[in-house]
């Protein structure tokens, strides 16, 4: 009676009371107004890829409800599909209690496999499958300890029965965990949705679904292995050319009938498996296979990053990521991993980007025990370099520029640093642009070139037989073309005649006054003795170091047969400057008298007019001094300078003690002292101090056991060492021996491989595809590279994760 007689209240003054008593009660609970603030700024989390940006780190990611509603399924499906995050660390950080501080401990892992994750930025343990179905934080303490903030009370692990992850999982079936558990169960297992269980398909239609999915896997398969482009410019059933993918679809059509009666026009309007987002799906199934086939390879053992970066076609920065690591069986392995756009090529966006891949896919950073760069400033700066930042988060991750763009670097700098030289290579490079500068010219080489074999075969000079006296070409010389000046020069001997033919025509044929002087001028060229001297000397030179140049570009080549070879270089080099001159000579001069080129005489004196070369009038030199010492010993002088400076065994220690490993000449430079050294001084947490002992111990003994098994006698590499040790199951006996040579061999010789996945890319995103994403070009290159690890995957693994991405229309 006394409420109905309560004085009412307009609309106005009861929304302010309501206003009013709701900001009392909130500032009456602190806990309350915290959570409603948190739960009313919630940010919503999206990307088109969700895959490749979901956060690994369990610290780091937001949480699940924060996700789009609609993206929950396949956001949760990725992450079961990654698996719980459980990185392996030397050396998990202390917490705790100051006197006895506790740390997470990786035997964990192995007890609680299916679920546990630890987070390296927090020090904290989480749950993956509560996180997949977590839901709002309620504000009850502890309730989000394995899903936000993190467990870290270590002591309470192995505590019996009240071990803090037993309580989590807890003794009630349908405990929170367990439940999430069943969820996770329950969301791939896909054949019992309840969708599916009123969406009955027979069998007969769920096979023709796998084989018409099947067809387009393998066209994705064949035209990425082929580099070929998918799409046309015009798809609709009215072209006459529907682009590569469906015409290949097509042609398999063909010539099998059960394929023709299931795909194309044949096929259901919702599940033809054909439209451009099925294409990148696949293609990114199949590229995800390969990573996660690289990374089991890898597993728990050390890698060295192999970084280099490139401008594509539509001038857009990439930056190439290789691995190279040790397999099981003792090879060295280099796989080409990423290829990721940048926005700038500065330290710190490279290493973000690399830390972000290597992370994507559960490899830790601290497991990292080597760097190679080609020696740009930005990656190899003593103090804000790229190999600088990663030495502060790893020290044992150890650069080593790279040896074959050293060795570049040695004769395109000696090369230039004498005058002579440098002139004649712009001489050579002068003659093959005006000799090869035209279609016409380069067939009137090659008649040119037919003549003259067909003259000496006439005169019996040369023989006849398969692969011999082939037309060729001359060709160019580059800078950053590894071994491209010895081949340059190599073409110019073995086509001289010709090419002096050509020259000679084009002077007295044609009427350009401009083409008629560069074709005399390329001929006076070829016909002064100083040209001719310089190009044997330097097919002499170029001969030796083209071996080491070749050999340094193999994956897998190890630093220590490296620097071995190094050594030989330098050597051969040595005994040419001491005892070639007149084996030299004897060529130059043969070689002379045989195409009519004029000898000048040794003893006379150097004239400066003759030679173009300017000189103090004082102290007269002899022709012979000029070519003997002035070119021939400078060059060779040159040439050993650089090597030496560059390829220092002095100021590269860790290289110079890696040789006390090498088993050549039966274990000659096997040093267990210089060894032993190199374990305390460059990988002094890869050993314990106890096995830092026995490793002293385990020398002696495989020295003396080297030496009398057949199987470890005739070795000469530590490759090689490696592998026979695996092998002849020696591992077990000299198990540190083995972790030794492993570490060794880690280390990178060459960025030869990123810059041949550059070479890919070239091929893959071409003029006539420079639209392609990014994501797009990574997953083409990784399969274009990686083919040998591609044929191993069968399409039906990929029919089976094709499925677990999201929910299909049609089963699978």
């Amino acid at each position: 009676i006394d409420s109905f007689f309560k004085r009412k209240f307009c609309d106005g003054e009861r929304d302010e009371e309501i206003i009013t008593s709701t900001s009392e009660t909130i500032s009456e609970n602190p806990r309350i107004e915290e959570n409603n603030i948190r739960l009313s700024k919630v940010p919503r989390v999206f990307e088109d890829d969700f895959e490749k940006c979901l956060e690994r780190d369990p610290g780091k990611r937001p949480q699940i409800w924060q996700y789009p509603p609609n993206k929950l399924d396949a956001i949760r499906k990725a992450y079961l599909k990654f698996g719980p995050y459980q990185i392996n660390l030397k050396e998990y950080p202390l917490s705790g209690n100051e006197v006895h501080p506790r740390r997470f401990q990786y035997a964990w892992f192995n007890i609680f496999s299916s679920w546990l994750e630890y987070s390296p930025s927090k020090d904290a343990a989480y749950c993956l499958p509560c996180y997949l179905f977590s839901k709002r934080p309620t504000g009850r303490p502890g309730s989000d300890v394995f899903i936000g903030t993190g467990f870290r009370n270590w002591k309470k692990v192995k505590n019996g029965k009240f071990c803090a992850f037993l309580k989590h999982i807890g003794m009630d079936p349908c405990s929170p965990h367990n439940n999430a558990m069943k969820a996770c169960l329950d969301l791939l297992n896909q054949d019992g949705h309840i969708r599916n269980t009123f969406q009955v398909q027979s069998s007969e239609q769920i096979l023709k679904n796998r084989i018409r999915l099947k067809t387009s896997i393998d066209t994705v398969r064949w035209l990425t292995l082929q580099a070929c482009a998918f799409r046309g410019h015009d798809e609709t059933s009215g072209s006459r050319n529907q682009g590569n993918f469906l015409q290949l679809i097509k042609l398999l059509a063909t010539y099998n009938d059960e394929v023709a009666k299931v795909v194309l026009e044949n096929a259901p309007y919702n599940s033809k498996y054909t439209s451009h987002q099925i294409q990148k799906e696949i293609l990114h199934i199949l590229s995800s296979r390969v990573r996660k086939h690289i990374c089991e390879e890898i597993g728990d053992s050390k890698f060295c990053i192999v970084v280099d970066e490139a401008r594509d076609e539509s001038k857009r920065e990439q930056m190439s990521l290789v691995l190279r690591f040790v397999d099981k069986v003792g090879l060295i392995q280099e796989r080409f991993f990423f290829v990721a756009h940048v926005k700038d090529t500065t330290t710190l966006t490279l290493k973000e980007k690399v830390c972000d891949i290597l992370s994507r896919h559960n490899l830790d950073v601290s497991n990292m025990r080597g760097q190679g760069y080609d020696g740009a400033s930005n990656m190899r700066g003593e103090w804000n370099g790229l190999q600088a930042l990663f030495m502060k988060d790893c020290p044992y991750a150890y650069y080593v520029h790279c040896f074959a763009h050293r060795l570049q670097l040695a004769l395109v700098s000696a090369s230039r640093e004498i005058v002579p030289i440098h002139k004649f290579f712009e001489k050579l490079t002068f003659v093959v642009n005006v000799v090869c500068s035209s279609t016409k010219r380069h067939d009137e080489l090659q008649a040119a070139q037919l003549e003259e074999i067909a003259h000496l075969l006439e005169i019996d000079e040369i023989v006849t037989g398969k692969g011999i006296n082939q037309i060729g070409t001359l060709k160019r010389a580059g800078d950053t073309r590894w071994g491209s000046h010895f081949s340059s020069i190599c073409s110019l001997i073995n086509m001289y005649e010709a090419t002096c033919i050509v020259l000679k025509k084009i002077t007295n044929e044609r009427a350009s006054y401009s083409t008629r002087g560069d074709a005399d001028s390329a001929y006076n060229y070829l016909k002064a003795f100083d040209f001719i001297f310089i190009l044997h000397l330097m097919k002499k030179i170029m001969g030796i170091t083209d071996i080491l140049c070749q050999a340094l570009q193999q994956q897998s080549q190890d630093i220590v047969n490296a620097m071995c070879l190094v050594g030989t270089t330098k050597y051969l080099i040595q005994v040419l400057r001491e005892d070639g001159w007149d084996a030299l000579f004897t060529e130059v001069k043969n070689f002379c008298e045989k195409h009519d080129i004029e000898i000048p005489d040794l003893n006379d004196v150097h004239s400066t007019t003759k030679f173009g070369r300017s000189r103090l009038q004082q102290g007269q030199v002899t022709i012979e001094h000029y070519f003997r010492v002035e070119i021939f010993f400078t060059a060779i002088d040159q040439q050993l300078q650089e090597l030496n400076n560059r390829f220092s065994e002095q100021a590269i220690d860790l290289l110079t003690l890696s040789c006390a490993l090498t088993p050549k000449d039966n274990y000659k430079s096997f040093n267990i002292e210089k060894i032993c050294t190199l374990v305390e001084k460059y990988y002094p947490m890869d050993f314990n101090m106890q096995e830092k002992i026995n490793l002293k111990f385990q020398l002696q003994h495989f020295l003396i056991d080297a030496r009398q098994d057949l199987n470890l006698k005739n070795l000469s590499t530590i490759q090689e060492l490696c592998s026979c040790l695996i092998a002849t199951e020696k591992t077990q006996n000299f198990y540190l021996i083995d972790r030794l040579l492993r570490l060794i061999m880690t280390l990178p010789v060459s960025t030869a491989t990123t810059e041949r996945s550059f070479s890919a890319m070239k091929i893959i995103k071409s003029r006539l595809r420079n639209k392609m994403e990014d994501d797009f070009l990574s997953d083409t290159m990784t399969i274009y590279i990686e083919r040998e690890i591609v044929a191993s995957i069968t399409s039906e693994s990929i029919i089976d994760d094709f499925k677990l991405i999201k929910e299909r229309r049609a089963l699978l």
